[in-house]
């Protein structure tokens, strides 16, 4: 009986070798107002992009501290997305006068001004 030996195949090349390119990235920035409290933020972050407790505390903290915060960095149909869930969140139950959801704005990474 013979035994067959597999021959391993080569495997194409990845990344720029193969001409594969990524798109440009956007920052999704969060923008601080007076409408929503520290809880509203951090259960936001933790709920659409399963931030752990503490780094969604340290987004809240910053976005108030500052008035704005990177909440995350990627190509522009995601940070479109993850902008459109913020503006979709909806307001903040615990206060009377929030009457919506926080903003956010896309901005392409390395530039730090607001669009």
């Amino acid at each position: 009986m013979q035994s067959a030996v597999a021959t391993p195949l080569p495997t194409p090349a990845t990344g720029e070798e193969q001409g594969e390119k990524h798109g440009r990235l956007f920052h999704v920035i969060l923008l601080d107002d007076d409408e929503h409290t520290y809880d509203y933020v951090v259960e936001m972050l933790q709920k659409l992009f399963f931030l752990s407790l503490d780094v969604a505390f340290q987004h809240a903290v910053e976005v108030d501290t500052t008035g704005r915060t990177v909440v995350i960095t990627c190509e522009r149909p995601q940070a479109e997305f993850a902008r459109d869930q913020i503006h979709a969140y909806g307001a903040d139950p615990r206060m009377p006068k929030s009457k919506g959801s926080m903003s956010a704005v896309l901005v392409p990474a390395g530039n730090t001004a607001a669009q």
